[in-house]
């Protein structure tokens, strides 16, 4: 059980990481990172799944997969923000 939350966490923290990169934002810290690639999962793993699409497996699926939905949720935050 220990494990996986480590890998969860290292998950996170990766695809938050990532998304901060690709939306050019300059990062939200180590904690923010984390949220938003956590939560990021969620959303790429709930929309991922009423696809039906499997991004492989593994660490790497997992971290595309949680960073595609982190990358989502900036972009709807970003757009929640202008209004």
């Amino acid at each position: 059980m220990g494990t996986e939350i480590v890998w969860f966490v290292v998950v996170g923290i990766a695809a938050g990481w990532v998304a901060g990169i690709v939306m050019k934002g300059s990062g939200f810290g180590l904690i923010g990172d984390l949220v938003v690639g956590v939560v990021g999962a969620l959303v790429g793993g709930t929309l991922f799944g009423a696809l039906g699409v499997t991004a492989g497996g593994g660490l790497i699926g997992s971290i595309v997969v949680a960073a595609i939905g982190a990358i989502l949720l900036l972009v709807f935050v970003r757009l929640i923000r202008r209004v």
